[in-house]
């Protein structure tokens, strides 16, 4: 029994504890579904009083805080001279900007263009019919009056409704284009051309004190609108030298339409000053700075209502030029009086450090035979390709020693016409004959033999001449001359840090036109630039040594105390294009004939004439038989270096289309230009 009654109670006891475990689990649910209610409540009520209650105020804070970035111009680096003096700078001006906001409309323009309009006056020449009726149409009430005039108005869209509408105003029937008018649709066409955020210029020359004035009184009544400063460029020794340094657009013409997708990918707005030509677009990454960056508030409007300027930008690096002003400035003035009448069509001349190929001055003037007008045009130094005949004969006596059909101890031929069937071609002093004489290599650059020339060409082409025997010369004849002509920059680019230069003019080969491989030899064929002749002298000079031209020898900082020149933050280095591969020898068969131009002995000499310049100078003068409209000119040219020994200086000189009795024009020019050289840049060694 008493086993029986424990099993019992045991069992009971088992059969107990479920039922208490299960009564515990739905208070536990309850609570937990309790406190989740309360949450969820208590969520709710937030979200009620963020949307419901406070909505209104968190969207107009987020409108009162939207923060944008605009970007303003800074001053451009400026441009020295050699010596440090200030060729091209930069003057203030006040100008009249605007800034687009971000949801600008049409009609908002039209109303800020329509304000302004009455208080300043701008250009109106560049405005289109088209523009001054698309200012017009902006303002709906006026579009408004012209629809019973426009055939269909309602059943057009209105993009087409608005340019229906522009069309009929253009015609000028519909409203008389007043100057208020014109001034106003200008002031709008600007506006309209702006991005986003971006800043425009809406008059940023001769901009009146009550213009500024005004304008800041009604700030209000036109968003967008300010008082601010443009940089002009000014040139403060004169504007001469903006033919090298080149020009910078006006805010009013923007970007250049050849280079305008490649600058708005790189940053530029619409409307920004860019370097356009010369040194101004080479350096336009150095000179033009880092923008200014102003952060702005806009309201619930999209309005501007704070702007704060979180950095105020870095003007632009300078530069420093190889050019000497003074040299510059009394080489333009001799290139200037240099000028010939006839058929002449301008002059051009350089003058280059040998040793880094840097600048020292280029001049050069176009000349209308017609009008007789003169126009600078120093740039036409590297991009006016001339025949400038016997100057490049250097070149040709290297080739034949390189060639191997003369050396430096044997190179004796003798002058004589060149007959070749009908044709005759022959030296300056031997037209008939009567002059024939042995000349070496040398002697043949002292007298300039054609003839020596003509027979050094035919030897490289391994033609056996014979007196009056047909010209069955190879046609490679032209491509050996240019190759040992390219070696020196004759024919080929120059590499000058500017823009435009051409690699010279090449005649037509071929059989077909092998007399001409002849000419070649003699600088009577295809045309080459002033400053090839002067890169072309400069290796001759140095020794070998092809070097790169260059006008930017620093590029500099801005001094923070003065505005003026700072550190220097980069060199630009010589740099050689190539090596002449010359040995001692060959090299003194070619300056010993440059010397002797000038100082020799032989009465057939042509240099003569600058014999009496101190230092010494070599050089190879040059005369092109030329035709101008038809008629016979004569193409005058020289290139020198000075002293003959450690020479510092090379000067290179063309004179195109001369009449054909001028004969000392390019050695006058040399002499007074040696002159300004050494009273301008240096003084002359031993004085």
């Amino acid at each position: 029994m008493g086993n029986f009654f424990g099993r019992f109670f045991k069992k009971r006891t088992r059969a107990n504890q479920p039922e208490l475990a299960s009564s515990k689990i739905p208070f536990r649910l309850n609570l937990i579904f309790i406190l989740v209610g309360v949450l969820f409540a208590v969520l709710i009520w937030k979200l009620a009083d963020l949307q419901l209650i406070q909505g209104n105020y968190f969207k107009s804070t987020v409108n009162q805080t939207n923060n944008s970035t605009t970007y303003g111009n800074v001053p451009r680096g400026q441009i020295y001279d050699a010596t440090g003096k200030l060729l091209v700078g930069n003057k203030p001006e006040r100008a009249i900007t605007y800034t687009k906001g971000p949801k600008v409309t049409t009609v908002d323009m039209y109303q800020t263009a329509t304000r302004l309009g009455n208080i300043i006056k701008v250009p109106t020449d560049r405005l289109t019919k088209k523009q001054i009726a698309q200012y017009y149409v902006a303002n709906p009430k006026n579009q408004e009056k012209l629809k019973n005039r426009i055939k269909n108005y309602a059943q057009l869209d209105p993009d087409q409704q608005q340019a229906a509408a522009v069309k009929l105003v253009k015609t000028g029937d519909v409203v008389p284009f007043t100057a208020d008018l014109k001034n106003k649709a200008a002031i709008f066409n600007s506006m309209s051309g702006a991005y986003r955020l971006s800043t425009t210029y809406i008059k940023y020359d001769r901009v009146s004190n009550q213009e500024v004035a005004e304008v800041g009184e009604h700030s209000s009544e036109m968003p967008g609108v300010q008082v601010g400063t443009n940089w002009m460029r000014e040139y403060p020794d004169g504007d001469g030298i903006k033919t090298i340094t080149g020009t910078v657009t006006s805010n009013k013409m923007g970007l250049p339409d050849n280079r305008v997708n490649q600058l708005l990918a790189q940053g530029y707005s619409q409307n920004e000053s860019v370097g356009n030509s010369n040194l101004e677009e080479s350096y336009e990454p150095v000179l033009r700075g880092s923008k200014s960056q102003t952060d702005i508030k806009l309201n619930s409007n999209n309005q501007i209502i704070k702007q704060v300027q979180k950095y105020k930008g870095n003007p632009g690096d300078n530069l420093q030029l190889t050019i000497n002003a003074k040299f510059q400035s009394d080489l333009q003035k001799l290139v200037k009086g240099a000028q010939a009448g006839g058929n002449a069509t301008g002059t051009y001349a350089v003058a280059m450090n040998p040793h880094t190929g840097g600048i020292i001055g280029m001049a050069g003037v176009d000349r209308d035979p017609k009008t007789n007008k003169v126009t600078e045009n120093d740039i036409g130094n590297i991009n006016t390709a001339i025949t400038m005949g016997s100057v490049v004969k250097g070149a040709t006596v290297y080739g034949a020693l390189r060639s191997n059909v003369i050396t430096p101890t044997s190179s004796t031929l003798t002058d004589m016409p060149i007959k070749n069937g009908g044709t005759i071609k022959t030296s300056w002093f031997n037209k008939n004959g009567n002059a024939n004489m042995p000349v070496d290599a040398s002697t043949a650059l002292e007298v300039s033999s054609n003839s020596y020339m003509m027979q050094l060409a035919m030897k490289e082409a391994k033609f056996n001449y014979v007196p009056g025997a047909p010209l069955n010369m190879s046609p490679d004849s032209f491509n050996i001359q240019r190759g040992f002509f390219n070696q020196f920059g004759l024919g080929v680019k120059t590499g000058i840090d500017l823009p435009g230069e051409s690699a010279g003019i090449e005649g037509p080969g071929g059989f077909a036109n092998i007399g001409k491989a002849l000419d070649e030899s003699f600088g009577n064929y295809d045309g080459y630039t002033t400053l090839q002749l002067a890169q072309y002298m400069s290796t001759i000079a140095n020794g070998g040594y092809r070097m790169k031209p260059h006008i930017v020898q620093n590029v500099r900082a801005t001094n923070p105390k003065n505005g003026e020149l700072g550190a220097v933050k980069n060199t630009i280095m010589p740099q050689t294009l190539n090596q002449v591969p010359m040995t001692p020898a060959e090299s003194n068969v070619i300056t010993r004939g440059f010397y002797q131009v000038v100082h020799g002995n032989n009465k057939y000499k042509t240099g003569g004439a600058l014999s009496d310049i101190s230092p010494e100078v070599s050089a190879k003068t040059g005369t092109a038989q030329t035709f101008y409209n038809g008629q016979q000119t004569v193409t005058l040219s020289l290139a020198s270096y000075s002293p003959s020994t450690n020479p510092q200086v090379v000067i290179a000189i063309a004179m195109p289309n001369l009449p054909t009795d001028a004969e000392s024009n390019n050695t006058n020019l040399a002499k007074d230009i040696y002159k300004a050289y050494w009273s301008d840049v240096q003084n002359a060694p031993g004085k």
